[in-house]
């Protein structure tokens, strides 16, 4: 007998967004532009100037990084200019921010997840697993005549 549905519960898969990988188009993974604004918007949205933004950076890194290069690697007119993608974790850090990475998994159909959605999804995996254990099971007994 088919389980019938309750129509006011939300069948808890359908909410998960699922990242689908892309395949991206000649051309279309030029990302140098919209790089530059997302830094460029987390920048300004920072309670911090980018003198600290800076500072906070170069003691992450043990290295000095300057406002002068947050603007350049900022400014579409510094075309040369390009943001070391080994500093990405120490940027991220100061503006306490993962959308740089978030971003970046979207533009290749993936999803970031930190902290807790980790353990929210291994669950949620698991939810699936056992369901399907369940289907196996139910499908052996009633191959060994156990029908439920």
């Amino acid at each position: 007998m088919a389980k019938q549905r309750d129509p006011l519960t939300v069948d808890w898969i359908e909410m998960i967004e699922v990242p689908v990988a892309r395949t991206p188009k000649p051309g279309a993974l030029d990302i140098g532009v919209q790089f530059r604004h997302v830094l460029s918007d987390l920048l300004k949205a920072s309670p911090l100037s980018r003198v600290m933004i800076a500072a906070r950076m170069s003691e992450l890194l043990g290295q000095e990084v300057s406002k002068h290069q947050l603007d350049s690697w900022t400014a579409e007119s510094r075309d040369g200019w390009r943001f070391p993608l080994e500093y990405l974790p120490a940027l991220e850090v100061a503006l306490e921010t993962h959308e740089v990475l978030t971003w970046l998994a979207d533009i290749r159909g993936a999803k970031l997840s930190v902290g807790r959605e980790v353990y929210q999804m291994q669950l949620g995996k698991l939810e699936q697993m056992k369901g399907e254990l369940r289907k196996q099971e139910a499908a052996i007994k009633k191959l060994l005549g156990e029908q439920e």
